[in-house]
This record gives C-alpha cells, sequence and structure tokens, in this order.
C-alpha cells in the first residue's frame, strides 16, 4: 500500500512542479527585458518562496519549498549559491531549472537580490 501511496505522491507533486513551472514560464517571457532582481522574484518566485521569502505552509507541507528567511540558509546563502539553484535546480529536482526561462542577467540579478539583506530577520 506504501508503494501506491509514494506513487501518487510523486506524480502530484510533478504535476504541481509543473504548473507552476508553466505559470513562470509565461510572465518570464513577459518580464524578458527586466533586470531589477527585486522585481523578477516577486513575478516569479514568490509564487512559491512567497513575497517575504517566506513560503506559505501548504508550499512547505507540499513542496518542501525552501524559506529563504531561515537563519540556517541565510548563514550560508551566497550570490552563486543562489545563482546555481536557478540555473540548475534543487538536487531532488522539486524547484525545476529556470535556465532558459531568465536570462544570464535575469539569473543573476535574481541572486544578488535573494542573497542581499532583503530577507534577513
Amino acid at each position: 500500500m506504501a508503494s501506491k501511496h509514494s506513487t501518487w505522491h510523486i506524480v502530484t507533486v510533478k504535476l504541481a512542479i509543473l504548473l507552476v513551472f508553466a505559470s513562470a514560464c509565461d510572465q518570464a517571457q513577459v518580464a524578458s527585458s527586466e533586470t531589477d532582481g527585486a522585481k523578477l522574484y516577486q513575478s516569479i518566485c514568490a509564487t512559491c518562496h512567497g513575497a517575504d521569502g517566506k513560503p506559505s505552509a501548504a508550499m512547505v507541507a507540499r513542496l518542501n519549498v525552501r524559506d529563504l528567511t531561515s537563519p540556517e540558509l541565510r548563514a550560508r546563502i551566497t550570490p552563486a549559491l543562489v545563482e546555481q539553484q536557478v540555473r540548475k535546480g534543487s538536487k531532488n529536482k522539486l524547484m525545476p531549472s529556470f535556465e532558459g526561462v531568465f536570462t544570464d542577467e535575469q539569473i543573476k540579478a535574481i541572486a544578488k537580490y535573494v542573497a542581499s539583506d532583503a530577507f534577513r530577520r
């Protein structure tokens, strides 16, 4: 029985990610000339991570979305770490890659913004 539940959970999570990613792609194309990291974050990343970097309880429970305000993350976050996550997605594949959705300049702007003090509590 656990196997069927696990399969259902994986399919549900993949579907949710696909829907978020499709929405983000549409928005990214609208903002293809935008290079302000804060504006890009608010238009795309906030969908999962929350406007203030703190995801909703539902996003954490369903997709294990990372809290960008957590002291543990803030202690080790760098623009390079964020840039890699945005480009390649998470190792567990719950966060998709946004390489090709964002330009290099946009990825660097988002990484700089997320690694800044914007989300420090």
